[in-house]
């Protein structure tokens, strides 16, 4: 009998090809038909492996989930950048494979983002998402997550609704 292990972590230099396959595979999941298709190939093209790479570098707050040893998700997070709303922690992106989406990896991963920004003093969190990807705003929904604020951002030609998703200190 084998049982899978599932492990969060910070993410490491040499995580930097795998959460790039994630951010590759996630995004034109997620996006694919909301993000018109030009716009949506520059921001998954711009996150390759240096990329993240850099960003690990640079100490950004960069967790993976890795599932059975294959990095599954990872979440990017740090004090909230919208100086209007109420909350000191932001989760700037939380991303699965599409494979690993719907079996409650998502979850752990939130709760452990959520966890360590609490054990930082930090105190409230918001997480933003476009409106039209309804399985992102139902998952943070179903967390509990209020709807706070909206904001309008461009794609191209395209204007597509943001909402602020928050849970309290």
């Amino acid at each position: 009998m084998s049982t899978d292990a599932i492990e969060i972590r910070l993410a490491r230099p040499d995580d930097a090809h795998a959460i790039a396959d994630v951010h590759d595979a996630a995004w034109r999941y997620a996006y694919r038909g909301v993000i018109p298709g030009r716009e949506l190939e520059r921001l998954v093209e711009r996150r390759g492996a240096k990329w993240w790479r850099y960003a690990i570098d640079r100490k950004t707050r960069i967790v993976v989930m890795s599932f059975g040893g294959v990095i599954a998700g990872y979440a990017t997070y740090g004090r909230n950048r919208a100086v209007g709303l109420p909350y000191q922690g932001e989760i700037f992106e939380l991303y699965l494979r599409p494979e690993y989406q719907g079996i409650g990896l998502g979850k752990r991963l939130f709760n452990a983002v959520r966890r360590d920004l609490n054990g930082h003093d930090v105190r409230g969190m918001v997480v933003w998402a476009l409106a039209d990807n309804v399985r992102a705003c139902d998952f943070y929904r179903r967390l509990g997550g209020e709807s706070v604020d909206s904001m309008v951002e461009r794609f191209g030609e395209v204007k597509l609704q943001k909402i602020a998703f928050a849970w309290g200190p």
